[in-house]
């Protein structure tokens, strides 16, 4: 969700801020802004509703001098988008300047009772109070002989005096603070939203992740929870809440300029959906072995005996993550016969459902920032519960949460429709399964097969990539309609789900996806030739069935979509239009079939004329409840 920047160093402020919040626009937002101390210690704002280009505008006709600066885009939670409700935001004595991201959920009780003590508060937002109570303690700190203390005690001051107002917050952000009597420092602080700190030469730069920071430094810190960071120029110094000063760990950038940038195409997105092939070879790198007809996963923490003990497992997610999820239900189910438990993660973290000692909790995700599936991790920990994780992102929250876990190393994705992250999630799944396969039941010739299977995978993600023209040729035809239905069985229902929700993610058009059989109990009222049915259905087990619920929604006069396997002459009788996938293993379909439908939801969106990278109300980490 909300995107921060915050600069300090011998350059000007405003051009790494607004560069860095451009990079962060794929995360949502409604509105933006900048503040800078400029020269002479004054704190000037500047901040608009709408798109970047309106904040742009502005700073054109009013640039903001000055060497320290912070910056945010916001994605409305309290109060509507507008210029006032916009951050920065500033105390009432104007001494204090915050950009925050998350939700604290205690602020109106705050700001009753700062409102009553005499602040004035110009937004509806929940932020707001954030910059009061620090403004407050400082006007409550005892001042004397300030101008005698030394730099570090000066920072000390204002340690305690954020810390003091942290104290008072129920609830999540990530945080920085601008203060106007402080020209050469800035604090952050995280709790529940993650910050990242890039360390260069005489400057420093805070980010809401990485990759503002690419083309700027390459050594970046990851701030975890309770953290505190005192950034100047010259230095950098992590406070723990409970443990005081502690030792940060510089790692290196591994990003590049082609991660982030668009390499030669319209949108972030189709570059993501042609960069599949790569990675998922990244994915499997390292993790398939040949001699023992298994996985191998080195982050995982937990001894042999602990997971050969495992008899249940929990995978919970939300939304692409949670199709990916069920996609690896059935592959685990099959492989390893282990129960699996599919759980939507901002239900399981308020539940209490019954789970014995033996029950392993993955939390999927592709930012690692998702603030129900962090709670939902937090919650099994706090019962006992062994966590891991399966994420794109290092560094991240749930990253460093879990007790352990894999990592996708699916590189950046930056189109907030997830394309390239949902195959390589439903890959490390299905080696998930032939790890725990092979741990119990599963023999060495049926693990040599599913090895020989994922290997060949890339390549063949790589021809269905073949068929994007036909699908920008099916996308014209249908590109006016205004509701779809996907349907598939078995492994491809979770694919007809996932493709249902692109659709509906970058073009707005309603669309449901469900078992191809459910349609006969209920769906199949919606059948008639404004409505086009999307079929996933390679070849497999249950293809005649499938067959048969395709004929009955044509009997309706409805249109028809099929995903098929290549050499499916039986089906271009009947579909109105196919898209020829290769034929592999049911278990595999998913991550093939699901091509064509991203290409086609894109394909659509851009006729329609969506923003497709930024669909409207969209976030691409959704780090508020």
């Amino acid at each position: 969700m909300c995107g921060i920047v915050g600069y300090v160093g011998d350059r000007q402020a405003t051009a790494f801020l607004i560069a860095g919040l451009r990079r962060l626009e794929y995360r949502g937002y409604d509105s933006s802004g900048v503040a800078t101390l400029t020269p002479g210690s004054n704190v000037r704002t500047v901040k608009a509703a709408g798109r970047l280009e309106m904040l742009e505008n502005q700073l054109d006709a009013t640039p903001l001098a000055g060497t320290i600066g912070i910056g945010h885009t916001r994605w409305a939670t309290h109060g509507a988008a507008t210029d006032e409700n916009a951050h920065p935001h500033a105390s009432s004595d104007g001494c204090v300047s915050i950009v925050h991201n998350g939700v604290i959920e205690n602020f109106r009780t705050l700001k009753d009772r700062l409102t009553a003590d005499g602040f004035t508060f110009a937004s509806d937002t929940d932020s707001e109070v954030i910059a009061q109570l620090i403004a407050q303690r400082l006007q409550q700190q005892t001042l004397e002989n300030a101008n005698d203390r030394a730099a570090s005690d000066e920072y000390d001051h204002l340690v305690e005096v954020v810390q003091s107002a942290l104290a008072q917050l129920q609830g999540t952000y990530g945080l920085t603070v601008l203060f106007r009597d402080y020209p050469n420092v800035l604090i952050a602080a995280r709790r529940g939203s993650p910050l990242v700190i890039g360390v260069g030469e005489g400057e420093h730069f805070i980010a809401s992740d990485a990759s503002p920071l690419v083309g700027q430094t390459e050594k970046i810190v990851y701030m975890s929870e309770h953290e505190l960071a005192v950034v100047t120029a010259d230095s950098l110094r992590i406070v723990h809440r409970d443990q005081g000063s502690v030792q940060h760990h510089v790692q290196v950038l591994e990003m590049d300029e082609v991660d982030v940038g668009l390499d030669g195409y319209p949108h972030h997105m189709l570059k993501e959906i042609f960069e599949q092939p790569e990675s998922l070879r990244n994915a499997m790198r390292g993790r398939l072995n040949l001699d023992d007809a298994t996985a191998v996963f080195g982050g995982l923490n937990l001894t042999a005996q602990q997971l050969r003990s495992v008899d249940r497992l929990i995978l919970t997610a939300c939304g692409t993550s949670w199709h990916a999820a069920m996609v690896g239900e059935y592959m685990i189910e099959e492989f390893a016969r282990i129960p699996v438990e599919v759980e939507y993660a901002s239900e399981l973290r308020y539940r209490n459902p019954p789970m014995d000692n033996n029950t392993l909790l993955f939390a999927i995700t592709q930012s690692g920032e998702t603030a129900d599936t962090a709670a939902a991790l937090r919650e099994m920990k706090r019962k006992g519960h062994p966590t891991l994780a399966i994420c794109n992102v290092v560094g991240s929250t749930i990253a460093q949460q879990a007790d352990g876990g894999i990592y996708l190393h699916a590189g950046p994705e930056i189109g907030v429709a997830s394309t390239k992250a949902f195959t390589s999630q439903c890959v490390v799944l299905a080696m998930l399964g032939l790890f725990f396969g092979r741990a119990r039941h599963l023999s060495y010739s049926a693990g040599r097969r599913i090895i020989d299977a994922l290997q060949k995978l890339p390549d063949q993600v790589s021809a269905a990539l073949q068929s994007a023209d036909e699908v920008k040729r099916i996308a014209e035809k249908y590109a006016e309609f205004d509701n779809f239905l996907y349907l598939g069985r078995q492994f491809n229902f979770p694919t007809a789900l996932e493709g249902a929700l692109k659709l509906k993610e970058i073009s707005y058009i309603h669309a449901e996806g469900y078992p191809a059989a459910e349609m006969k109990h209920g769906p199949i009222a919606l059948v008639d030739e404004k409505t086009p049915a999307v079929f996933i259905m390679p070849k497999g087990f249950v293809y005649d069935k499938v067959m048969a619920n395709l004929e009955e929604t044509k009997a309706r006069n409805g249109p028809v979509i099929a995903i098929a396997s290549e050499g499916d002459t039986r089906i271009a009788d009947i579909a109105d239009d196919v898209i020829y996938v290769p034929d592999v293993e049911e278990f595999l379909q998913p991550i093939v079939a699901s091509i064509p439908l991203q290409l086609l939801a894109y394909h659509i969106a851009v006729l329609r004329g969506c923003d497709v990278d930024k669909p409207r109300n969209l976030a691409k980490s959704v780090t508020v409840e």
